[in-house]
């Protein structure tokens, strides 16, 4: 006897299906996407080094802004499309901003180390920010690893940082969201980057894809975005520009990269307080600056639990710690960051005329 199901399967229409399926390819096989950067300046330059600097539309704050970046990927997403654009959507509101662009090291580049990055370049970076300015102060704002090195060089320069922001910042490498193996591996010192590390010198960016996706779990959520949303012509332009930066990963410094996954990764010297950067100790308790520490909710590479702990680290009075809906990448992708900097620091930030 023949039973009717109440599930009904819908038919499919492959005609539909082949023309979705068809534009989705026909999206993947086109070119990169250009991405033209705001309006900028070329203020200082060093080895691979840049400094740049984005004039404020209407400049309504005495204090600049500083921002570092990451050394893992390329800083362009703070400034990847005119609608979202983190510097753009600061400039707007009144401020001017310097932007420190590491580059990308070359084989000859394998000895620079976090000591060189802190002391040589972004040191010399912000006095010279300092100098372009005119101003008696500067804020610093730092992104994900770029937020660490921020964090390390508040401790140790005698610069006047008015104002510290970092954002979805690896701090405490004691938890993270390498599987527990791996970890335990590597704070045993089982598992170690040095032989890898001198047999290339300067790590190729092929290689830093892979290691850091292998951190967090496989997702393939952003394909099937995509082929849901083909249709939809600002999504996909969006799309096209994240995903061109997702794959542009910059060459990793080698005697950095030792530094990383030894000092930071292995030993977690930065939390402990055992950290040394050129002589001096990276305490992280001789920051004293107004801080604001961002963390994401959905973020699959910073764990909350490896940034919460900078709140009690530092010995700042004025700190505030804000935890928002988004992901690690789409914090600054979506046009939000700068809202959320931008609440904070304007009563922070030495308003013109006042």
């Amino acid at each position: 006897m023949a039973v009717e199901s109440p599930v009904k399967v819908p038919v499919l229409d492959y005609e539909k299906e082949m023309k979705r399926w068809n534009h989705v390819y026909k999206i993947l096989s086109e070119g990169d996407p250009k991405i033209e950067h705001s309006p900028r300046q070329l203020v200082w330059r060093k080895n691979k080094t840049t400094l740049w600097h984005y004039a404020a539309e209407e400049k309504k704050y005495s204090t600049p802004l500083f921002f570092v970046y990451s050394l893992l990927n390329k800083p362009y997403i703070l400034d990847i499309s005119p609608d979202t654009s983190v510097i753009k959507g600061l400039t707007k509101r009144g401020y001017d901003v310097y932007l420190l662009d590491w580059g990308e090291p070359g084989p000859e580049d394998a000895d620079i180390s976090f000591d060189t990055y802190i002391l040589d370049y972004l040191e010399k970076g912000v006095k010279r920010a300092l100098r372009h300015s005119g101003a008696e102060d500067i804020s610093v704002v730092g992104y994900c690893l770029g937020g660490t090195i921020a964090s390390i060089f508040a401790s140790i320069t005698d610069l006047p940082i008015k104002n510290l922001v970092v954002a979805t910042v690896p701090i405490d490498y004691s938890v993270g969201i390498a599987p527990d193996k791996w970890l335990e591996g590597l704070q045993k010192g089982e598992l170690s980057v040095d032989r890898f590390v001198d047999v290339y010198g300067t790590v190729p960016p092929e290689w830093v894809n892979v290691m850091f996706r292998s951190l967090a779990p496989v997702n393939v959520s952003p394909y099937v975005g995509l082929l849901t949303r083909a249709h939809d012509s600002r999504y996909v332009d969006k799309w096209r520009r994240m995903d061109k930066w997702l794959n542009d990963v910059t060459p990793f410094a080698g005697a950095a990269f030792k530094q990383m996954f030894g000092d930071l990764m292995k030993d977690n010297k930065l939390a402990k307080g055992e950290l040394v950067i050129g002589g001096k100790h990276a305490d992280l308790s001789n920051i004293d600056c107004s801080f604001l520490a961002i963390s994401s909710a959905n973020d699959s590479l910073i764990a909350e639990g490896q940034s919460l702990p900078v709140m009690d680290l530092i010995s700042s009075e004025d700190k505030t710690y804000k935890l928002v809906e988004a992901g690690h990448v789409s914090l600054a992708l979506s046009g939000m960051f700068a809202p959320i900097v931008d609440e904070w620091l304007c009563e922070r930030s030495g308003k013109i005329g006042e």
